[in-house]
């Protein structure tokens, strides 16, 4: 699904944002006028249109804060927070670059004055984790303290806390789940803020989140469920297979090899020559294609900055660690894999992971009929949350 750009990386992170305003985090006119005037595949066009739109809707929430207008002002701010997080998204070629905080910091700024003028069912928390704590918000039904299924859900690759909301938190709330969402290493404001990379073993990331969701008056244990988005598809399935508190378990979408996905996205010309020994090469050959690819001139950087490499070698090395060969089947809680017909990132992996679990499972396929055939099924979360939801009520209810 194109919208807005032909530029497949832009359009694919249009749909992306877009596909909030079915829960309030964007709106439509606002985002055609800003992509109308961004340069196909340019980084620093992207930057400054989505940046300007995010600075006069945050002027905006301002203005009606201040004259105690609080409805207009917690949508405007939910907003802001969501092109600021837009504007950020391709800077990480240069990992110093102060917009990346700036940004990032302004759509973190942005989101909590939201929440806290929509009141105390968004709650903003902090999870103890190896000598600090992992941001995160806990959204619940009511403020009644009535003990209710909750799902745990984390990002991946390049999530950050705050549009976890829309992609599970609201539909959660809406079908009478709580919801515990958070940052881990590698991603949002633990990255920008401590440099924290990512790490294979994510069981030692979700065990501290369940030890916080289960020290909750307000959480139901015997019912509760784990997500992972995008390459949170492989997190979450690693985690549920030595946390076994989890009684039900997402992949949204599935991954059983992450590297093997990497290796799939870069030119082959360069996975020989790193295969022949040759990183240096490997290296060469990759920065060519970048420089028209839109795609890997973000994924590339991307992942040498949250995985703290090197270079691309080193990138590539590290994450040879992230696959659930020979643990998928360690896996004993029930588990819904999803697949998206149009994968950009992980063709053919939910299929492997599903085929590698012997716990009960169920795979689901969405496809390009109804618009949902995007990686994590970006622009259109009404499907998509009917098929996660629907599932969690009938695996947690038996």
């Amino acid at each position: 699904m194109k919208v807005a750009f032909k530029d497949e990386s832009f359009a694919f992170e249009f749909v992306r944002n877009l596909g909030f305003t079915y829960y309030g985090g964007a709106d439509i006119g606002e985002m055609m006028a800003a992509a109308g005037r961004i340069e196909e595949g340019d980084f620093e066009s992207w930057f400054a249109e989505w940046d300007a739109l995010a600075q006069r809707i945050l002027a905006r929430a301002d203005a009606s804060l201040a004259a105690g207008h609080l409805q207009s002002a917690r949508e405007a701010y939910l907003r802001a927070s969501t092109y600021f997080r837009t504007a950020e998204f391709y800077l990480h070629e240069d990992a110093q670059d102060p917009r990346i905080l700036r940004t990032s910091r302004a759509q973190q700024k942005a989101y909590a004055v939201a929440a806290k003028l929509i009141g105390p069912t968004w709650e903003p928390v902090r999870i103890p984790y190896e000598g600090t704590t992992l941001p995160g918000y806990f959204y619940k039904v009511d403020d009644t303290g009535t003990p209710r299924p909750t799902l745990i859900f984390h990002g991946g690759y390049d999530s950050s806390l705050e549009e976890l909301f829309y992609f599970g938190a609201a539909a959660a709330v809406r079908r009478g789940y709580n919801c515990l969402t958070f940052d881990g290493p590698g991603q949002g404001a633990p990255m920008r803020e401590e440099g924290l990379p990512f790490r294979h073993d994510w069981e030692a990331v979700v065990s501290p989140a369940v030890d916080y969701a289960l020290g909750r008056p307000e959480v139901d244990g015997s019912r509760l469920a784990l997500m992972g988005m995008s390459m949170g598809g492989y997190l979450a399935a690693r985690a549920v297979a030595f946390e076994h508190r989890v009684r039900a378990a997402v992949f949204f979408d599935g991954v059983y090899d992450f590297h093997d996905s990497v290796r799939r996205l870069l030119p082959k010309p360069a996975m020989d020559a790193l295969d022949a020994g040759q990183p240096a090469r490997c290296e060469a050959i990759v920065r060519e294609v970048m420089r028209h690819n839109t795609n890997l001139r973000w994924a590339v950087p991307q992942g040498i900055w949250s995985f703290g490499a090197s270079g691309i070698a080193d990138f590539l090395k590290k994450t040879e660690r992230y696959t659930m060969a020979g643990i998928a089947g360690q896996i004993e809680c029930p588990c819904l894999v999803l697949e998206a017909e149009g994968d950009l990132f992980f063709a053919d992996q939910p299929r492997q992971i599903f085929e590698a679990l012997r716990a009960p499972k169920r795979l689901h396929r969405f496809t390009g009929q109804d618009g949902a055939e995007n990686h994590c099924q970006s622009g259109a979360l009404a499907q998509l949350h009917e098929v996660v939801f629907d599932w969690l009520d009938d695996t947690l209810r038996a």
